[in-house]
């Protein structure tokens, strides 16, 4: 829970600099390139974590990062200071929290659709269009199969699900069946 107050402070801050800079997008690239290269090594999350690294060679290590990575001297600033606060352990939840800040500003959901079968690129498009139409934000949709859906479509955004699966309606039926 700590950790999750941490992140948002400085995912707000990094979304509000974004945001002034209009380079919220950028931002976000560039944060998720650097928390891929972690997520990918264990070694290098050691390293930020061992008492055994200085300070400085725990920057070191950061610039080195940085450098590879081509970041932006606004997010380079900013990995550094999670550097010097200690806070780099904290990095996926920043970045997380970040993605979500910067949807939130830029007006945009990413809602997961679920259906029993693969759907083409002109039924994602359709069902992204009535989510535009329905919500006003930018839709960036995210698909996946669930066979046992049977069929229908189960659309997830956020903490609101609109389920029209068989599944569903299938166990709806049987409830009203069984309590007459």
């Amino acid at each position: 829970m700590i950790n999750n107050a941490i992140a948002r402070r400085y995912a707000k801050a990094l979304v509000q600099l974004g945001s002034e800079k209009d380079l919220i997008d950028r931002f976000s690239q560039e944060l998720k390139v650097v928390s891929g290269v972690f997520a990918g090594n264990a070694e290098l999350r050691a390293a930020f974590g061992n008492p055994a690294f200085t300070a400085d060679q725990k920057k070191q290590i950061m610039r080195d990062l940085i450098a590879r990575m081509q970041c932006s001297e606004l997010v380079a600033n900013f990995l550094l200071l999670l550097v010097d606060k200690n806070r780099v352990v904290c990095l996926p939840e920043i970045v997380e929290t970040y993605e979500k800040l910067a949807d939130e500003q830029s007006g945009v959901i990413r809602p997961m659709i679920t259906t029993a079968f693969a759907l083409d690129d002109s039924q994602v498009n359709a069902i992204k269009g009535a989510l535009e139409q329905k919500t006003g934000k930018k839709v960036v949709p995210q698909v996946k199969v669930d066979q046992s859906l049977i069929g229908g479509v189960v659309t997830q955004i956020g903490d609101i699900a609109y389920d029209s699966s068989v599944k569903t309606q299938l166990a709806r039926i049987h409830d009203i069946l069984q309590k007459g």
